[in-house]
């Protein structure tokens, strides 16, 4: 038995639902190793699958499979984004209004235990300076208090991918992006767990150890405990330490890079946009493959 993320290298919920159903109806996906391209064929069946995490910034594209296959026949929560930043940033998101608005239909059916808000990344630039993400995270709080019990935050993180897609954005677009110090980022995480719990929840950080105080603990984005809640019967163990300060507990995704078009520069999962593009262009919803 298992647990399927759904996935962290890209949003099947938005963009890949057709696939997923299909994968649910045989009952297995094939995933490529991205590092050495080995392959693998995961069963996704209710008698293998423990529960599934999903992944997404637009879940109501899902919504019909959600009731038709998964919510009758296996636990699941969601880890939803919603970062409201200006396009230059987030090219093709949604607007926050209506994400807040699924994140808040998705508590009312399925409880506060089936979604995480993750304000993810905390992208500082001129476009986006610390006053602008206090006031603007504190105006998404007060609007999905009661809907959520957990927030999620993280600073941009300079992956290749990313460094490589912010030269590309300045060159078009200056934003003036800029990684603050840790002193800095410490004081933006002491203030925005004040304003969570405002809004009663509380406020992890996903594998930013450096930042964890006696208040503020790290992120278990695939959670056991939550998972317990929202009707998962095994007891699950292991961790997955994808990265320093990881405290997933074990899993299997099933998504693939450089498949996501909502267009966020900070994406660690999109080596460029034309990648994508090709992806988008070629994809097959009754392949094994995403």
């Amino acid at each position: 038995m298992t647990v399927i993320s759904a996935s962290y290298k890209t949003d099947i919920p938005a963009f890949y639902g057709d696939w997923f159903r299909n994968r649910l109806d045989h009952g297995f996906v094939d995933v490529r190793n991205p590092y050495n391209n080995k392959l693998s064929r995961l069963s996704i069946s209710s008698a293998d699958v423990d529960a599934f995490v999903f992944w997404t910034r637009n879940a109501a594209p899902f919504l019909p499979v959600l009731s038709e296959k998964i919510e009758k026949h296996f636990p699941f929560y969601f880890q939803f984004t919603v970062t409201g930043y200006p396009k230059p940033i987030e090219r093709s998101v949604i607007d926050d209004a209506l994400a807040i608005q699924q994140i808040r239909d998705l508590s009312d059916r399925y409880g506060p235990h089936a979604v995480v808000w993750r304000y993810d990344p905390i992208f500082f630039s001129e476009l986006t300076p610390e006053a602008y993400h206090k006031k603007n995270f504190q105006r998404l709080a007060r609007q999905l208090a009661g809907a959520v019990n957990e927030v999620t935050v993280s600073f941009t993180q300079l992956y290749a991918k990313t460094k490589r897609n912010l030269a590309q954005l300045e060159a078009r677009h200056p934003v003036g992006f800029v990684d603050p110090s840790i002193s800095r980022k410490k004081e933006m995480v002491a203030w925005m767990q004040k304003s969570a719990k405002e809004s009663g929840m509380r406020l992890t950080l996903c594998t930013q150890p450096y930042l964890e105080t006696s208040d503020i603990r790290g992120a278990a984005c695939i959670d056991g405990d939550r998972l317990s809640k929202v009707g998962c019967e095994t007891r699950l163990a292991g961790m997955q330490k994808n990265r320093d300060g990881c405290l997933c507990i074990s899993s299997r995704d099933i998504g693939s890079y450089d498949t996501c078009p909502h267009g966020c520069v900070y994406c660690y999962a999109v080596q460029s946009p034309s990648k994508v593009r090709a992806a988008v262009k070629n994809h097959d919803h009754s392949s094994p493959f995403l």
